[in-house]
C-alpha cells in the first residue's frame, strides 16, 4: 500500500537533553538477536551485518537487543556480554556500521535476574527467592542478592555504559521492564526485601535510580541515557501503574534523556501483545495497534520527558497520529524490520503506509508460537549472512532449521548448566550511598 504524502511529524528531528539529535521519530525497538559468540559474548560479524541493514533502513534511532552486564545474567545463549573493554574493537565496528547512514545507536544494557534460564545457570540471582511460575522447570529458584553484590552490579551497568560510549554508541537504554532484574527490584511481587533495596516503593526503585546515577557519573551529561519501563506488570500484587508513575517522576528528576514505555513480564507477556486481548472492547484502530497508549497519555500529563512507545504499531496513520497529538515523541517498531529492514525509510517518504502483513500460523497454538519465533529467527540469520529477508520464506523450513540451531529446543542444555562465580567486592564509594 502507498500514500501520496510523507508524514510531517514522523519526519521531524528530535533533540534530547544530552544534545543528541535524532533525525526522525521512528525507532527500531530492541529485539533479541542472540548473534554473539556463545562462549565469550563477543559481538559477531553477523550482528554487524544485521545492523548495517537496519542502519540504512531509515529509522532515526536503533536500540540493540540485550547486552548483558554479567555472564550469569544472560537471557539466552548468544547475548553480547559486556564487562570490560576486551571486545572494544568489535563493539566499535558494530556502532560504526549501524550509524553509517545517520541513525543513532543506543545499547540496551540488562541483567535477566530470576529470568535467567537453567541452561545458563542453575543458580540465578534476584532481589528475593521468588521463583517463576510455570515454564516446566526451565528457570531455577533464584538466590537473593547480598547488599555487596547489588552494589557491584550497579557498577557493572556503569562500566558497560562507559565502554559503550568509548565504542561510539550514541547512548544506552537501561532495561527496567519485562520482568528482568531492574524490574524485579521495582515489583513488590518479586522484591520482598526489607532493607535499603526494598520494603516500600521508594526503596524498591533505588536499584534503578542508583544505576542511572552511576552511569551519569561514568559517562557525563553529553551521553544519552534512556530507560525502558513497564507501565505495569499486569499481575495481582505486582508493579502497579501508580508506582510506575512515581518511578517516572524520579527518573525525570535524575535527568534521563528518553523513557520507553512497555509492559508485562515472562509470566504475563503484555509486551508481546497480550494487552490486545484486554482491550478488545475498544474499537479504535489506534488503541488496537498502540498497546500502551492509554498509559502514555497519563504519563504525558505529568512529565516533559521525551517518550517512546513500542508495541503493536503497524500503520503510518497510527504512528503519525500518536506523535502529532503529542502523546509520545518517538514510535518504536521491531518485528516488521526482520522482514522489511527499509520499512522506516518507505514510511517516512510516503511510499508505504503500513508494515507487510505476515502470516506464519497454521492454527495449532503450541506449534504456532514456536513457528512464529523460528520464522523470524530464520530471517535474522539471513540478514546476518548479508542476505535480504524473504517474506515468502517457507514455514516448514524455518521450523526445522530453528529446531536444530537454537539452544531453546536443546534438551541437553539444562544438564550443562553451571553455578555462577561469586561477585567481587563493591566499590566503597557506592557502599554507603
Amino acid at each position: 500500500m502507498t500514500t501520496n504524502s510523507a508524514p510531517e511529524n514522523l519526519n521531524k528531528p528530535l533533540t534530547l537533553k544530552s544534545g543528541l539529535t535524532l533525525p526522525n521519530r521512528i525507532a527500531k525497538g530492541a529485539t533479541s538477536e542472540a548473534l554473539a559468540d556463545r562462549d565469550t559474548g563477543r559481538p559477531s560479524e553477523g550482528l554487524t551485518n544485521v545492523y548495517t541493514q537496519w542502519g540504512a533502513g531509515g529509522a532515526g534511532l536503533l536500540i540493540t537487543g540485550n547486552v548483558i552486564v554479567d555472564r550469569e545474567g544472560r537471557t539466552e545463549p548468544g547475548n553480547v556480554i559486556l564487562r570490560d573493554e576486551r571486545h572494544l574493537t568489535e563493539l566499535k565496528r558494530w556502532a560504526e556500521a549501524a550509524q553509517a547512514s545517520g541513525a543513532r545507536l543506543f545499547m540496551q544494557i540488562n541483567h535477566a535476574g530470576r529470568q535467567t534460564p537453567r541452561r545458563i545457570t542453575s543458580q540465578p540471582v534476584a532481589p528475593s527467592a521468588v521463583p517463576l511460575k510455570g515454564f516446566m522447570g526451565l528457570f531455577a529458584t533464584p538466590r537473593p542478592l547480598e547488599h555487596e553484590e547489588i552494589v557491584e552490579l550497579i557498577g557493572r551497568y556503569a562500566t558497560a555504559a562507559s565502554v559503550a560510549q568509548k565504542a561510539g554508541f550514541s547512548g544506552v537504554e537501561i532495561h527496567a521492564a519485562h520482568g528482568y532484574l531492574a524490574s524485579q527490584f521495582l515489583s513488590p511481587r518479586t522484591n520482598l526485601r526489607d532493607d535499603r533495596w526494598g520494603g516500600d516503593a521508594e526503596r524498591r526503585r533505588r536499584f534503578l535510580i542508583e544505576i542511572v546515577r552511576a552511569i551519569r557519573a561514568a559517562t557525563g551529561p553529553n551521553f544519552s541515557v534512556a530507560v525502558k519501563l513497564n507501565s505495569a506488570d499486569f499481575q495481582r500484587g505486582g508493579f502497579s501503574e501508580e508506582e510506575s508513575m512515581a518511578v517516572v517522576d524520579a527518573l525525570e528528576q535524575e535527568g534521563i534523556d528518553l523513557l520507553e514505555i512497555s509492559g508485562g513480564s515472562y509470566e504475563q507477556s503484555a509486551m508481546m501483545g497480550a494487552t490486545e486481548k484486554t482491550t478488545s472492547k475498544q474499537t479504535s484502530t489506534t488503541l488496537r495497534e498502540a498497546y500502551f497508549l492509554d498509559y502514555a497519555k497519563k504519563i504525558r500529563a505529568r512529565t516533559k520527558l521525551p517518550l517512546m512507545l513500542t508495541g503493536g504499531m503497524r500503520t503510518v496513520a497510527t504512528m503519525e497520529k500518536v506523535v502529532a497529538e503529542g502523546h509520545v515523541d518517538i514510535v518504536g517498531i521491531a518485528r516488521p524490520l526482520f522482514v522489511e529492514p527499509d520499512l522506516p525509510h518507505r514510511l517516512l517518504n510516503g511510499s508505504a503506509s503500513s508494515a507487510l502483513q505476515v502470516k506464519t500460523a497454521v492454527g495449532i497454538k503450541m506449534l504456532d508460537d514456536m513457528l512464529n519465533l523460528v520464522w523470524y529467527q530464520a530471517q535474522l540469520r539471513r540478514m546476518a549472512t548479508g542476505l535480504r529477508p524473504r517474506a515468502n520464506l517457507g514455514r516448514l523450513g524455518a521450523l526445522v532449521s530453528g529446531y536444530f540451531l537454537s539452544y531453546a529446543f536443546n534438551p541437553l542444555s539444562i544438564a550443562f548448566a553451571h553455578k555462577p562465580a561469586p561477585l567481587t567486592a563493591p566499590p566503597k564509594a557506592i557502599e554507603n550511598s
